[in-house]
């Protein structure tokens, strides 16, 4: 197999660890997110301070992150801290480490649905993480905005049993979803009419917390209805709400209007 950057971390990068060994002078530890590799972290990078037992600080089978201070391939060696990574940081890096574990079993599933073979659920999620930044990435797109992979330039039926399984599986910080206006007015009342027809829309979310209703122009006679909010009941509810609002003003001028959910 031909070696890649991938094979090996970079050095000052945070990567979660299991404690493989501990000795007198230091312990050695598993890099789990890099298969077959393992480094080693000298007691004086355990902790701050003066470390007086070892395994009061690290223990066999533990998980733990810490960061890439040396790198030596032609040794086939890697120096790893501790006492390096501040609290806040070892939290984040474990989260984003549970949330690819997470997102890479979701995506079993789904291969196991689609009757992928394992060469085409590891193309497809290396695809995802590199339009997304990460597989976790990519499924919490999904989950905040249906049309996520296509937006991104995926086809294919997968694209349906990957975004259902995420929906039903992550909750995102809040979701997006999108419907539009085609309106007409042929009365003397014009664009003004328009206008406060998608005033009426934008008002149905007024007073509502963390909910954002938006009306964009897309070339007459189509205008574009964004909705955020924290969930997708939410979203349908206001984007419900909006219809009807929109409908009444048109309905008091000459005009017409067709709805549509993109």
């Amino acid at each position: 197999m031909t070696e890649t950057s991938e094979d090996w971390p970079d050095e000052g990068d945070l990567v979660v660890c299991s404690v493989k060994s501990v000795k007198e002078n230091g312990a050695y530890l598993d890099l789990d997110g890099y298969p077959g590799r393992e480094g080693f972290v000298f007691i004086g990078e355990i902790a701050t301070g003066w470390v007086r037992n070892i395994r009061a600080h690290v223990r066999e089978g533990q998980r733990i992150v810490a960061k890439v201070i040396g790198i030596k391939r032609d040794r086939d060696s890697i120096t790893l801290s501790i006492k390096s990574v501040s609290e806040e940081r070892r939290r984040g890096a474990l989260q984003s480490w549970k949330n690819e574990q997470r997102a890479t079993q979701i995506m079993k599933v789904a291969a196991d649905r689609i009757n992928w073979k394992k060469e085409d659920l590891s193309t497809i999620s290396e695809e995802m993480k590199e339009a997304f930044g990460s597989l976790y990435g990519a499924l919490e797109e999904c989950a905040i905005n249906e049309s996520a992979l296509e937006d991104a330039g995926f086809e294919g039926k997968w694209m349906a049993i990957v975004t259902e399984l995420a929906i039903e599986n992550i909750v995102p910080p809040f979701v997006e979803i999108r419907g539009q206006f085609e309106i007409k007015v042929w009365g003397q009342e014009g664009v003004e009419a328009i206008k406060l027809a998608l005033k009426a829309a934008e008002k149905c979310a007024d007073g509502l917390e963390e909910v954002i209703l938006t009306c964009h122009y897309d070339g007459a006679p189509n205008y574009r209805v964004d909705i955020k909010a924290p969930d997708y009941p939410s979203a349908e509810s206001i984007w419900e709400d909006a219809q009807e609002a929109a409908k009444k003003q048109i309905e008091t001028v000459e005009g017409s209007i067709v709805i549509e959910r993109l």
